[in-house]
């Protein structure tokens, strides 16, 4: 049975190009002939608009349309892939010879009876785009500038910029998998500096999800988003140089969630842990955490920026238990990786989009809720530093080694915060660092839907969170000594 998503896909991609269903069967025939063990047709089309408004100027408005498909044969370890961007039965074909010879070798493969899948939706299928007219979204970047220069005299740039996707994807492959999603998505950044002196300091933020425009058009929303860039511009004014040493440091719930994304999220991926690269690769089972802390990947969270109904192979996603009671638990998985693994496939399947093969990749993942109070664990802390928020960092996924930037960070001293630093960066490892957390506070939170996450080249939506939680010992890079 065709869910509706299915038909909104078929409506979007395949109708207007003249393709039908019977003709993907005729693609997919070519594509597993002889010695093939799985083939995959990946439809997309998406329409992306951009705003930016620079010191109370337009400097961008963009927009643009694509559309094609992917074509993907598997042959053993062995992967054939071919791109198109026209959706036509001699464009499909071609690309379908094109893979399969690129893959040739192995079993042959077999072309089971599609099923049009039922489908949780987890975001609605409105255009964001058009909910809008272009005068309002020109207007609401000009407010948000207006509005951040209003609340202090110290705030002399600001630029602020609007994003909003939607796209239609379709997936028909060899193990029966049929089905279409369609996917909003939508982000909302301001960015501002703060002079005093000769001192400038910035500060950012922004939000957003898979849901319309118009709630970001809501004044309580971008209104906090520009308060808070703000507010984090001008507590940097008053920034002392940053401690080093070696000391606890407390990290803030939400968006610091990115550390653990990246110090631990990446190698949890299926890819890393099937060839052996990652730090994690071979430890199923073993303690690798504190036992206060359980970490999961959950693509199920409704209008969040790094959900999916399903994953860009066709799988439904899922919430996967990465690390339970500081167990190693569960990889993150994509077909290819959980059939060569012998593993359970996760719907952690991602693409960039049709031009790109599909890989292991997170949606949004985070730290459960620990039995601490936030008060309770700085008060625990004589000596140490409080990390709110990150502006980027660097990690090594074979040794689990991270560096990361703190874009707002205080002094905890006499267990209570003290004045705020800056120049702060944190040095660690990933797999040790969790071995460290002490304490896991009560007050779990999401970030407000800005991450996005690069891996080999392929940049793909994804959300991050955390409760707050105490390290007892990790170093700090800084200007001064401690």
């Amino acid at each position: 049975m065709q869910t509706n998503s299915l038909q909104l896909a078929q409506q979007s991609i395949l109708t207007p190009a003249g393709v039908d269903i019977r003709q993907l069967e005729q693609a997919l025939d070519v594509l597993m002939g002889k010695s093939i063990d799985a083939g995959e047709l990946y439809f997309q089309q998406l329409s992306r608009e951009s705003w930016s408004l620079e010191d109370g100027i337009v400097r961008g408005g963009n927009f643009h349309t694509e559309q094609g498909v992917g074509i993907r044969a598997h042959s053993g370890e062995k992967t054939g892939f071919a791109y198109a961007d026209e959706v036509r039965l001699p464009a499909l074909l071609e690309a379908a010879r094109a893979a399969r010879g690129i893959a040739a070798g192995g079993a042959d493969g077999q072309l089971c009876a599609w099923r049009g899948q039922q489908v949780k939706p987890l975001y609605q299928d409105a255009d964001p785009i058009a909910a809008v007219a272009a005068a309002d979204k020109v207007a609401l970047l000009r407010a948000a500038d207006q509005f951040a220069r209003s609340l202090d005299q110290r705030v002399q740039q600001v630029n602020v910029s609007m994003v909003a996707n939607h796209e239609a994807i379709l997936v028909a492959a060899s193990d029966g998998t049929l089905v279409g999603d369609i996917r909003p998505l939508v982000r909302f950044n301001i960015h501002v500096i703060a002079v005093s002196g000769e001192r400038r300091e910035q500060g950012t933020a922004g939000g957003g999800g898979r849901f319309d425009l118009q709630r970001i058009m809501a004044p309580e929303f971008w209104q906090h988003e520009v308060r808070e860039a703000v507010r984090q511009a001008l507590v940097n004014l008053e920034a002392e140089d940053a401690p080093a040493g070696s000391m606890p440091v407390v990290l803030g719930p939400g968006w610091p969630g990115v550390l653990l994304h990246e110090a631990i999220g990446h190698g949890l991926e299926g890819d890393f842990n099937r060839k052996g690269t990652s730090a994690f690769a071979g430890r199923m089972g073993e303690r690798v955490a504190s036992e206060l802390c359980t970490v999961v990947d959950d693509g199920t969270l409704p209008e969040r920026r790094g959900s999916l109904s399903v994953d860009d192979e066709g799988t439904p996603t899922a919430c996967t238990t990465l690390i339970e009671n500081g167990r190693l638990t569960g990889y993150m998985q994509d077909k290819l990786n959980a059939r060569l693994s012998g593993s359970r496939v996760t719907g952690n399947g991602r693409r960039e989009s049709f031009a790109h093969l599909p890989m292991p990749r997170m949606t949004n993942t985070y730290m459960l809720a620990g039995p601490h109070d936030p008060g309770e664990i700085i008060a625990s802390v004589e000596n140490g530093l409080y990390a709110v928020g990150f502006a980027g960092g660097q990690v090594d996924i074979t040794s689990g080694k991270f560096v990361f930037s703190a874009s707002e960070a205080y002094l905890i001293r006499n267990g209570k915060l003290s004045h705020p630093v800056r120049g702060a960066t944190l040095i660690g490892n990933g797999p040790d660092v969790l071995t460290r957390v002490s304490m896991v506070g009560n007050d779990l939170a999401l970030d407000n839907g800005i991450g996005v996450c690069g891996k080999e080249g392929q940049s793909v939506p994804v959300g991050v969170g955390q409760p707050t939680l105490k390290i007892d010992q990790l170093t700090v890079g800084g200007t001064r000594s401690a």
